[in-house]
């Protein structure tokens, strides 16, 4: 599995655990949480890409969420799964931020990850939203 491929699954159990926890900024890009054994935790590499999605997803927090709540039909925010609120999250800063990433690979990473993180039907739902969301950047442009 490529480092960024683990980067990104890193920055989404990091935003999952933000989430879910309310942990600290500080403590989320310390990546205490992944245990001195983790190859990940060893990798600097991977920490700093990592750390780049998560310092961004959480800057960039509010123009995130609207670009998902713009795009659930006949679903309430609140009512995503946190596994895959995270997914979105990491995807669509990608999206939107890092212009130096080809859409199609944040889309495809983000659609495997909800392939093993998700539920069944995670990969679906999150394909469509990122779908819509790279459709509108790309027509505003």
């Amino acid at each position: 599995m490529a480092s960024r491929r683990k980067a990104r699954i890193v920055a989404f159990q990091a935003l999952y655990a933000w989430d879910a926890s309310s942990m600290p900024k500080e403590e989320l890009l310390s990546f205490s949480w992944l245990g001195e054994d983790s190859a990940a935790s060893a990798d600097e590499e991977l920490r700093t890409f990592a750390s780049l999605i998560v310092s961004g997803t959480l800057e960039k927090l509010e123009d995130v969420d609207a670009a998902i709540r713009s795009h659930l039909e006949h679903w309430a925010f609140e009512r995503l799964k946190k596994v895959d609120l995270a997914i979105l999250r990491v995807a669509i800063y990608s999206l939107l931020y890092q212009d130096d990433i080809p859409p199609q690979i944040t889309m495809d990473e983000a659609i495997e990850i909800a392939k093993e993180f998700g539920s069944e039907e995670s990969y679906r739902f999150i394909n469509g939203v990122l779908d819509a969301v790279w459709k509108e950047r790309v027509a505003g442009k």
